[in-house]
């Protein structure tokens, strides 16, 4: 029998308990558990403690509760634990089967203040010029890029000055936006992912990070040390237009091209179409004078030619050659061996293969005209046959073609006659 419980003057039914084991019921708690989502949270960093496997594990506490927080390795970058610190912590709550505790799984931890975000910045500086990526050349603004990839937020202010550049300078320019999270938490992973996409599209040759200002705490996310090696990782130039030309986050250092705003930054990527025109237009001339230029320096030197001093010049030249040639041969010859060399040079007239072969030529010349002549119908007709046509010009062939009383005309040797046929035989 079941008793019904009291709570004030209302009746209750008591609710009949489900019965489960332990597996399903940690099962049902991380379900649970996903249903809050990604949550952003402030409090103290209280004892970080780095466990084996590369977990840091702590505990982030306020006036009134607590709750234990962890994490990965992957995530050290983005994650700053400092013993006191007020930081924000951007996670989802997890279910810990082995703890049998709630934990808050951290993908990023960003100190909150002044002084703790200044000591974050420097420490990441620090690892990044170590690594060489403070220095390192810079690439090359692209002068045509195929199509500009601009990394901003949602508010229009920002998109609204790069297309109006746009316009300015280059109507229909291509440029893809990707719109993401510039401030707050989890800012920072989500610029990364929005530069990864565009770097990922093969037309994409240069790529903008565009923001307007703010405080420090709200450009944090653009001093995070993954982005900034994102932005030095990435296979086209990065120009960084983060702030209002006081702000100086740390993608600054680290990108081809620092900007002190996003309009800045679309004037030096965008192309300048009116400039472009001029300067092939000047192209164009230049080249077309240069050539007029070589062509009539061409025409001078050959009218200063004189064809018989250059041909007399090109058979000293020879005579010369083969003079000395002749020497060497003696010096390394025998002159007994070279005397019928010389008889034999000197009995060999070199206009003889020239009227031989002209000869053979104007024999075979004539054989084909006699060849054409024999083909020729006049010369058929200079043998003693004649060529009927009709009045339409067309030939006889066949006496069944004509009807008595036509009238036709034949071609002679000397000339032509009109003849009306009788019949036909």
């Amino acid at each position: 029998m079941t008793l019904p419980l009291w709570s004030g003057d209302v009746p209750q039914r008591a609710q009949e308990p489900r019965r489960l084991s332990l597996v399903r019921l940690a099962g049902e708690i991380a379900s649970a558990l996903a249903v809050v989502g990604l949550v952003a949270v402030e409090g103290e960093v209280h004892r970080p403690t780095a466990k084996t496997g590369g977990r840091t594990y702590f505990t982030l506490r306020d006036r009134v509760a607590q709750i234990s927080v962890f994490f990965a390795a992957r995530n050290a970058r983005r994650c700053r634990a400092v013993d006191g610190e007020r930081v924000s912590v951007v996670g989802q709550l997890v279910w810990a089967n082995e703890r049998g505790q709630v934990l808050l799984e951290a993908v990023e931890v960003m100190p909150v203040g002044e002084g703790a975000v200044a000591a974050m910045i420097a420490e990441a500086r620090e690892r990044l010029a170590a690594a060489g990526l403070l220095d390192r050349p810079r690439r090359p603004l692209p002068r045509l890029p195929r199509v500009i990839g601009v990394v901003c937020g949602a508010d229009a202010a920002v998109r609204r000055d790069i297309e109006s550049v746009v316009a300015a300078q280059f109507p229909g320019y291509p440029v893809e936006f990707e719109e993401t999270y510039v401030s707050g938490p989890g800012a920072a992973l989500s610029i990364v992912q929005a530069l990864e996409a565009l770097c990922r599209r093969p037309e994409v040759d240069v790529v903008v990070l565009a923001r307007g200002g703010g405080d420090p705490t709200a450009l944090l996310p653009w001093s995070d040390e993954e982005l900034c090696r994102a932005v030095a990782a990435a296979p086209v130039p990065v120009v960084s237009a983060i702030g209002h030309g006081s702000d100086h986050p740390l993608c600054d250092e680290v990108a081809d091209l620092a900007c002190p705003t996003p309009t800045y930054a679309a004037q030096r990527v965008v192309p300048d179409k009116s400039a472009i025109y001029k300067q092939l237009t000047g192209s164009i001339e230049l080249a077309g004078r240069s050539v007029r230029e070589r062509q009539e320096a061409a025409r001078q030197r050959l009218r200063a030619v004189a064809v018989s001093s250059a041909l007399a010049a090109g058979l000293e030249r020879a005579e010369s050659r083969l003079a000395h040639a002749g020497e060497l041969l003696a010096w390394a010859h025998p002159a007994s061996k070279l005397e019928p060399c010389r008889r034999r040079l000197a009995s060999a007239d070199w206009r003889g293969p020239f009227l031989a072969r002209l000869e053979a030529a104007q024999r075979r010349l004539g054989a084909a005209r006699r060849h054409a002549w024999s083909l020729s119908p006049q010369h058929v007709v200079e043998r003693g046959f004649a060529v009927a046509r009709r009045a339409d010009g067309t030939v006889v062939r066949d006496p069944a073609t004509v009807a008595p009383g036509e009238l036709l005309e034949l071609t002679l040797a000397r000339g032509a006659i009109s003849v009306q046929v009788v019949s036909r035989l």
